[in-house]
């Protein structure tokens, strides 16, 4: 290992771990979606995986794949933090969506 790369050793496990943490969240999304009540029966909730799967594409996935092959360190950085806020924000308003009769 050279020293370039001993070096980012650090900076690559926080990269790694925020895009793991937005690809755990990202997974948890479906589980937290199939335990919204039923409404209408219509099953329209199922439509706030377009976005939740749009941000882990944008963001996450880039940020999955630069942290695991070392490369881009701190683009993926960056990228798993937007992504795990824009998570968080559009996560908090599909419960308000989901929940507003509660």
């Amino acid at each position: 290992m050279t020293d370039a790369a001993k070096k980012s050793v650090p900076l690559r496990a926080v990269a790694l771990s925020v895009a793991f943490a937005g690809t755990l969240f990202w997974l948890y999304t479906f589980y937290g979606i199939a335990q919204v009540p039923v409404g209408d029966g219509s099953g329209f909730q199922w439509v706030a995986v377009m976005p939740l799967g749009l941000i882990f594409v944008v963001f996450t996935l880039p940020a999955l794949v630069c942290g695991w092959k070392g490369h881009f360190l701190w683009v993926a950085l960056v990228l798993g933090c937007a992504g795990l806020i824009a998570f968080g924000l559009l996560w908090k308003e599909l419960l308000s969506e989901f929940y507003h009769g509660a």
